[in-house]
């Protein structure tokens, strides 16, 4: 059996605890810490969270701990309400929205709730992964209308009901990288394969009656790589922070394919 092992500088190490003093209810975070600068290994620190004076999702204990126990932590957030995207982390083993994970939610209540930052993304710093191959493959399919008229209309490019519904499931997607991060064809073929949630993208603008370049986005696909590295795992669809099923659209796409082709 072959055996693996991290390199020295990658094990991550126990780190600093912060108790809380004074609460008759709490919850422990444990939370991976690692900073480009201090030249140390990754480590976790756990902290202690008054349950009775923070609010009801990971993301407030999250705040709450970089506000009033340790302004170092970093992490990203924004709305607070799983519409941007921003605070996508790994929570108690799944790949999920902080602001929409509900703390009684993460597994036993005298269990540690792990907090990580999203799996097979270089980490900027604590729990901010680098989305940067991820953009620029999203920036690849090239998700805005295209058309081939030679001048745009005097109004809105109009569609029917029916194909306006072909959207719904597709248009909602926030570009997490739940999905994507989750899916061990990406872990494997990240620097080809588009990943669930760039193809779910890329789906969303072929099936759009509007868009004119329905040929050319298919000749896109049309890679070993690009497409067909999808095995139907499944994991994009369970893990889909908004409910959407990549694997669906992947499926699709792979359709589309196959009638151009016969």
């Amino acid at each position: 059996m072959a055996e693996f092992s991290l390199p020295k500088n990658s094990k991550i190490q126990p780190g600093r605890h912060f108790p809380a003093t004074g609460a008759t209810r709490t919850r422990t975070f444990k939370v991976y810490r690692w900073n480009p600068d201090d030249g140390r290994n990754p480590s976790t620190d756990t902290y202690e969270i008054d349950l009775d004076k923070c609010g009801p999702m990971v993301l407030d204990a999250l705040i709450k701990i970089k506000n009033e126990i340790d302004p170092t932590l970093t992490f990203r957030r924004s709305c607070r309400e799983g519409i941007c995207g921003s605070c996508a982390m790994n929570i108690d083993g799944t790949n999920t929205l902080a602001c929409t994970k509900a703390i009684d939610d993460c597994g036993k209540a005298d269990k540690d709730v792990p907090v990580y930052p999203l799996p097979h993304m270089s980490v900027i710093k604590d729990l901010v992964p680098d989305l940067t191959h991820f953009y620029a493959q999203y920036a690849s399919i090239k998700p805005w209308l295209r058309t081939q008229s030679a001048a745009p209309p005097d109004r809105e490019r109009l569609q029917s009901k029916e194909d306006r519904a072909k959207l719904d499931g597709l248009y909602e997607c926030i570009l997490c990288a739940c999905c994507t991060t989750s899916c061990p064809s990406y872990w494997w073929n990240g620097d080809r394969y588009l990943g669930p949630a760039i193809l779910l993208q890329a789906y969303r603008w072929i099936i759009d009656s509007r868009d004119e370049d329905t040929g050319a986005r298919l000749d896109d696909l049309e890679d070993p790589f690009k497409l067909y590295r999808c095995h139907t795992i499944m994991n994009c669809a369970r893990t889909c922070p908004k409910g959407l099923n990549p694997a669906k659209a992947i499926g699709q796409i792979k359709q589309l394919m196959l009638a151009r082709h016969g």
